[in-house]
């Protein structure tokens, strides 16, 4: 076997493999034995079909498959011992493929394009301070949210008249006239869904009052259209003209009461005892989300600064044509181009992390993620306390959790604590400046860095 690696520019090369006889044929023999042992032919005893029989029969698919899994094991032990940076998979010369004359060579060449990330260094030394965010929630924050809290919990009162944000009942109406059936059912009105060119004629009606409205007109679009029907969306779409609307009933929503019924529904039976300790509460609840979301804006910037201090050059074209070919059908051209851009930063900001994480030997064992499972089990199902069966619940949730979706799930855990690690880490070797900001100077700086439409 002869193995020779041609780099045309920095981040493209070419792989070309020669394969003698010697490199393939033994396995070949070895297979076709197997096949001839195993194979049962009419007229022939078991074990007993002439060898030409079995190479007439299966002798090409025998050797096509032999040398496949040759070149496959060829070319991933290459980059892996050469430690080529390679990204996306290499492609196979498909032209000088196809040329192949699989019944009669004995020697074979094949070509594979690879795409290369240029060579990079990773220098702590060199990368800029990164903010360490403290946001300021306080009584404003505070306010608003159990204003929220209290609509969110809130209950219903039946109104005398109606007002905008009431759901009215009652009987909606369609005379035939003459074509097709009359239609009639009973229904609620959401106020929040009318056009507001026609809110004021359900505003003020009471019970027995009737109202005459164009549907087109009061609900515009056909999910609201449905809502007020109660027919699906493609049904209620092809409703027109003139509809009556009968009042049964007005209700609105109350805004909850602050009491020790709010505050158990909020946190948890008798978790506070006053409104006082209510609202210390929400507000450890409110900075505590905040915290969370700094350290995401932080995770951010640390990204942002790794990607723009770090040059990597990435063989673009080779990554475009891979990807049209990976998901041929699927994805289009223009599509590719589209999204080229977040795609290379994304394998640019991986191969950084790849890079610290092999050079600091960060490593996540099975019992980490196992142990991150139970934790992520504990959390969602509300198990709380430690005794042996709930224990023993919590494993075998966790357990079934990782082997589910052909293993996708650990594979998603392992990489998410792999990429922890490697953030933790990179925090350990920058300089951290504590900055103070407002909720609204928060809200600006992740607006800011939402991707550009």
């Amino acid at each position: 076997m002869e193995i020779a690696l041609e780099k045309s520019t920095e981040t493209n090369a070419s792989l070309k493999i020669k394969l003698s006889k010697s490199d393939y044929q033994p396995e070949v023999d070895k297979k076709l034995k197997d096949y001839g042992r195993r194979a049962s032919i009419k007229g022939f005893r078991p074990g007993k079909v002439p060898p030409s029989l079995i190479q007439k029969m299966y002798g090409r698919s025998v050797l096509v498959e032999e040398i496949n899994e040759l070149l496959k094991n060829t070319v991933n032990n290459y980059i892996r011992d050469n430690k080529l940076q390679v990204v996306g998979d290499p492609l196979p010369d498909r032209e000088q493929a196809d040329a192949i004359d699989w019944d009669s060579q004995s020697e074979f060449e094949f070509i594979y394009n690879l795409g290369l990330a240029s060579d990079f260094e990773v220098n702590f030394d060199a990368l800029p301070p990164v903010p360490a965010y403290e946001i300021q929630a306080g009584e404003a924050e505070l306010n608003s949210t159990i204003e929220e809290l209290k609509t969110r919990f809130s209950g219903h009162s039946h109104a005398d008249e109606s007002a905008e944000g009431d759901m009215i009942y009652g009987e909606l109406k369609q005379d035939a006239n003459g074509e097709g059936e009359p239609f009639e059912t009973k229904t609620a009105l959401p106020t929040k869904q009318i056009a507001a060119d026609e809110l004021a004629k359900f505003i003020g009606l009471k019970k027995g009052d009737t109202v005459t409205f164009d549907i087109q007109k009061a609900f515009p679009d056909e999910k609201s259209r449905g809502l007020a029907t109660g027919l699906k969306a493609e049904e209620a779409a092809g409703l027109e003209g003139e509809f009556t609307f009968t009042v049964d009933d007005v209700t609105r929503n109350e805004p909850a009461e602050i009491g020790q019924d709010f505050f158990d529904k909020v946190l948890g039976k008798d978790a506070v005892e006053n409104e006082e300790q209510f609202r210390e509460k929400v507000l450890e609840i409110i900075r505590s989300n905040y915290a969370r979301e700094a350290t995401t804006l932080q995770r951010i910037d640390i990204e942002q600064v790794l990607l723009d201090t770090i040059s990597i050059s990435l063989p673009d074209e080779f990554l475009k044509n891979w990807l049209l070919e990976t998901n041929e059908g699927k994805i289009t051209e223009a599509e590719v181009e589209e999204q080229y851009d977040a795609f290379a930063r994304s394998v640019k900001l991986q191969l950084i992390k790849n890079k610290i994480a092999s050079e600091n030997e960060i490593n996540v064992s099975y019992e980490d993620v196992l142990n991150a499972t139970r934790s992520m089990v504990r959390e969602q199902f509300g198990f709380y306390g430690e005794d042996e069966q709930m224990n023993q619940s919590i494993d075998k949730i966790a357990q079934q959790y990782l082997m589910d979706e052909k293993g996708n799930n650990y594979m998603q855990m392992y990489n998410r604590m792999s990429d922890d690690k490697v953030i933790e880490l990179i925090k350990s070797k920058l300089t951290l400046e504590p900055r103070t900001i407002s909720v609204d100077e928060f809200k600006e700086l992740v607006s800011a860095r939402q991707p550009q439409a």
